[in-house]
Formats: structure tokens, C-alpha cells, sequence
């Protein structure tokens, strides 16, 4: 056999197979992956937490109310609404002076029982309030002295059994991890060495100090901080916090070292977390009211994450009940495009395709095949183009009408790693020409601090369809940092009912 002909028929084979594109990975060290490989479960926002226990608490003590006024006064007297209303009005009282007792707080909740006295005392306090009350209003003889000592101490009950419960699910969450702020420092040096040691010092902190990034690679920079390690360079905080979770970025540089800071803070701020620079060492003293405190140490807020707390429930809802109404409504059309499909071209009816998600996650959405099979393009590598030959003639018709895009519903309402609203999902290995778009536009990656959605703010404005110029993919960044810095329920909404309207406009589509 001619070694040279076998050799030219291997190459031919190998230029016309397809080439898979490798995605880029920025490699760790080992101590860094030894922190990204242990199991972290999500966090649970305290915010949230404190907010439901209010709602718990009212609504705990109102139901017991009405409960023991149905149950004993209402079959006496008959009912009456002022009852109901007392009722209400203690309910909401006791979670207000609950709240001036600083009783709603994770560390309280967590700690010892102590808050139970400080809780009794506010019930207390509740019930004697509305017997003067009653009495000032000449409405003593008309409460049954029964009920309301039934209300009090079966409350009381109530609350109590509440809290204890509340202190194993606490504590449970706690050893789970779910209410720990994973932090890293940047700054491996003695302004570092004395942040961690102030943060390890104080009790029930609830920061989790995973290790330590600097910007240097030489002596100046320590390879242990405080006892804890150094896991790489501020570069290689992009790709950590990519492969585990991560909540927050605190800074242990001084505020003079500002063209460090400035630096480091162009590559970090794309990230999904919070980031702060200590104050604990600055001699630069601030108003109290310019810190944010972590225990007791002060920090200046720099960047803060998105849609975070009571913002990501309503976020959640809005998709979860919007997206659910909007499946069932687009279903018959769902079916007819799924049964032209078949009929058109051999091959599945839905395609699977990578694209990037929240926090540069790579997530497969669901789309309609509006490909040939055979041609198909799981990582778009290569653009669709006008009057590409890869697209069906069922494909070129919902291309344009986006009616490909109907099965990210699925996403949305099953998967959850979709939104209705939000940047558009980029293919992992989308690109303008031949560069990579975050190559192509600064701060690229900022589009991915919250979840992609179906439609946004940049495709409602115009800038959909094909990529072939720098100005269409900075638009696409630019409108989509708009929307995630000003994003509200109500800005959704505006959104979602844009965009039939824009979909009619469909001339960069194909």
C-alpha cells in the first residue's frame, strides 16, 4: 500500500469530518479545585427566611384567634366582624413588636432560646395594650375574658412550638451550608491576614472564608493567608466562580491602592456576586452610615448582584404562573408547527442546542428543528445566514416568526434554567467573524449575572437575528445591561407584552 496516497486519503477524511468546537477552560490549581469540588447545596436568602416568618407569625396567631372566637364566643353571641378585626389588629401588632424586640434575625433564630424571652415579654405587652385599649373605648364588657385568655396562651403556645421548629431548621440549613455566604479575599497580605482573622473572631458569622486571590505572583504575595490558602490569581476568580458557588468578593486592598482596585474590579464585576472592599484597615474613616457591616467589620459597597432576596420570588413566580398560562395557551400552535415539521423534512421534531446561562453556565434549551437533520449545529458554530441552504421550509417560516423559540417554554416552566424575560440565551461558541463575542465586547459576560430568557429588552428594541457586524452585538450587551440594572416585575411585563408587536418586524431574521 503507498504510504503517501494512505496518508492523503486520511487528511481528506479528517478536513471533511466535522470539526467539534472545544470550549475554553481556564485551568485551576489544585487547591482551588479542591474547593470547587466539594458538594454546595444552594443558598436560602435570609432576607426571604425573616420575611416568611413574619408572614408565619401573623398569620399563626390570627387563625388561632378566630379559631377560638368561632369555636366559643361566635356560637354565644353570634358573629361579629368587630371580633375579626381585634383579631386582625393584635396579629399584626405582636409582628411589629416582635420586629422591635429584634427577634426576626438568622442569628436569633439559630442561637440559644433566649429569644423566647424577649418574645413573651412583646406578647405581653401586646395583650395589655389592647385590654387598655378596650377599656379607654368602653368595649371591656363586651370581649369575653375566656377568649382572651385562651387567645394569649394558646398563641403563646403557638409561638413557642413555631420557634423550636424554626431553631432545628435553622441550624439544619446552617450545617448544610445554605445560609453561609461563600466569600473569597482578594489580597493574600497582612492587610488580608488581619480581614480574615477579624471575620474568624466574630461568633455566628456567617461568612465561610473559601480561600484567597491575588494579583501578584511573587514574595509580596503569601501562600497561606491567616490559614488560609491562596487558590490563584484574581483572573482565575472568573472560572471558580463558574464551577461552584460563590456569594461574595471582599477586597482587603486599601482604598490607595486604587489603580489595583480599578483593575481587578473591570474583570470581576461581570460575576453574579456582591463585591465589597474592606474598611477594616483603611485609616480613611466614612459617616457609619456610608459601611455596610459584616459582624462588625465595615466595608464599602462596590457591586451588588442582581435580583437577589424578594426580587428572584417574584422573579420566580412571574415565571413559573406567566409561563404556565402562556404554554397552555400556545399548545395548538405548538402541535401544528411540530406536525409541519414531520411532514417537511426527515428528523425530530426538537432540537437541543448549548447556550450559555445564569453565570456563564452552559444549559441545553429546548428549540423546533428548523435545520436539516443531517446538518444540524448543536454548538452554533456557524451563523444562520439569509438564504442558508441548512434551513427548511418549515424552518425559514418560523425562524422568522420565532415560532422556533416556543418550546423554551419547557425551559422555563419545567427546567427552570430559562426566564420569560432576560438576555437572550448566546450559542456557547457563538461568534462575529472570528472572534468569540465576549472577545469581541468588554464586560460580555455581565449579560449572564441573571437567567437568559426568551425574549428582552435588546430583542423588543430590534436588535434580533443574525450577528454580522460589531454594532448589533454591542447593542445586544448594551440594552441587556439596561434591563438587568433596572429590572422590575412591571419592566417584564412591558416586555412580554412588547413583543408580539416586535416580532413583526422581522428583517434580521432568518
Amino acid at each position: 500500500m503507498d504510504p503517501i496516497n494512505a496518508r492523503s486519503r486520511t487528511d481528506a477524511a479528517a478536513s471533511s469530518s466535522p470539526v467539534v468546537p472545544v470550549e475554553r477552560r481556564r485551568r485551576l490549581s489544585p487547591a482551588a479545585l479542591a474547593v470547587t469540588n466539594q458538594k454546595v447545596q444552594p443558598a436560602y436568602s435570609p432576607v426571604v427566611i425573616m420575611g416568611i416568618v413574619r408572614a408565619a407569625d401573623f398569620l399563626l396567631l390570627s387563625l388561632v384567634g378566630v379559631a377560638l372566637y368561632l369555636g366559643y364566643v361566635a356560637r354565644i353571641d353570634g358573629f361579629s366582624l368587630s371580633y375579626i378585626a381585634a383579631i386582625l389588629a393584635v396579629s399584626a401588632s405582636a409582628v411589629v413588636c416582635f420586629q422591635a424586640a429584634d427577634i426576626y434575625d438568622i442569628q436569633v433564630f439559630r442561637g440559644p432560646l433566649r429569644q423566647m424571652t424577649r418574645m413573651i415579654s412583646s406578647w405581653a405587652f401586646v395583650f395589655l395594650l389592647f385590654i387598655c385599649v378596650s377599656f379607654f373605648v368602653k368595649l371591656g364588657n363586651s370581649v369575653s375574658r375566656l377568649w382572651l385568655a385562651s387567645f394569649f396562651f394558646v398563641g403563646l403556645a403557638g409561638l413557642i412550638a413555631g420557634r423550636v421548629l424554626l431553631r432545628a431548621m435553622i441550624r439544619r440549613w446552617a450545617r448544610d451550608g445554605r445560609l453561609e455566604r461563600r466569600t473569597v479575599i482578594i489580597g493574600s497580605d497582612k492587610n488580608g491576614e488581619n480581614l480574615i482573622n477579624a471575620l474568624k473572631a466574630q461568633e455566628d458569622s456567617d461568612i465561610e472564608i473559601l480561600g484567597v486571590f491575588d494579583d501578584r505572583n511573587d514574595s509580596r504575595a503569601l501562600d497561606t493567608c491567616a490559614g488560609t490558602p491562596k487558590l490563584g490569581k484574581v483572573d482565575d476568580v472568573l472560572e471558580f466562580a463558574r464551577r461552584t458557588r460563590l456569594d461574595l468578593v471582599l477586597f482587603a486592598l486599601p482604598i490607595s491602592a486604587e489603580t489595583r482596585i480599578l483593575s481587578m474590579l473591570k474583570k470581576l464585576w461581570v460575576l453574579p456576586v456582591d463585591i465589597r472592599l474592606s474598611a477594616h484597615t483603611n485609616q480613611l474613616r466614612f459617616r457609619p452610615r456610608a459601611y455596610s457591616y459584616l459582624g462588625k467589620v465595615p466595608t464599602i459597597d462596590v457591586v451588588e448582584a442582581p435580583i437577589t432576596d424578594w426580587d428572584l420570588v417574584m422573579k420566580w413566580l412571574f415565571d413559573r404562573i406567566f409561563g404556565g398560562v402562556i404554554l397552555l395557551l400556545a399548545s395548538p400552535v405548538m402541535a401544528l408547527v411540530a406536525l409541519a415539521i414531520k411532514l417537511d423534512s426527515p428528523g425530530p421534531v426538537l432540537f437541543r442546542q448549548k447556550r450559555f446561562g445564569f453565570n456563564n453556565e452552559r444549559i441545553e434549551v429546548f428549540k423546533f428543528r428548523s435545520l436539516f437533520h443531517d446538518q444540524a449545529d448543536p454548538m452554533a458554530a456557524k451563523v444562520v445566514t439569509k438564504n442558508d441552504s441548512r434551513v427548511t421550509r418549515v424552518g425559514r417560516f418560523i425562524r422568522k416568526t420565532s415560532l422556533d423559540e416556543l418550546p423554551q417554554l419547557f425551559n422555563v416552566v419545567f427546567k427552570g434554567n430559562l426566564s420569560l424575560v432576560g438576555p437572550r440565551p448566546h450559542a456557547v461558541q457563538g461568534k462575529l467573524q472570528t472572534r468569540l463575542f465576549d472577545e469581541a465586547v468588554d464586560g460580555y459576560f455581565a449579560r449572564h449575572r441573571v437567567k437568559p430568557g426568551i425574549t428582552g429588552w435588546a430583542q423588543i428594541n430590534g436588535w434580533r437575528g443574525e450577528i454580522d457586524n460589531e454594532e448589533k452585538i454591542q447593542k445586544r450587551v448594551e440594552f441587556d445591561l439596561y434591563y438587568i440594572e433596572n429590572w422590575s416585575v412591571l419592566f417584564d411585563l412591558y416586555i412580554l407584552f412588547r413583543t408580539p408587536l416586535a416580532l413583526l418586524k422581522s428583517e434580521n431574521a432568518y
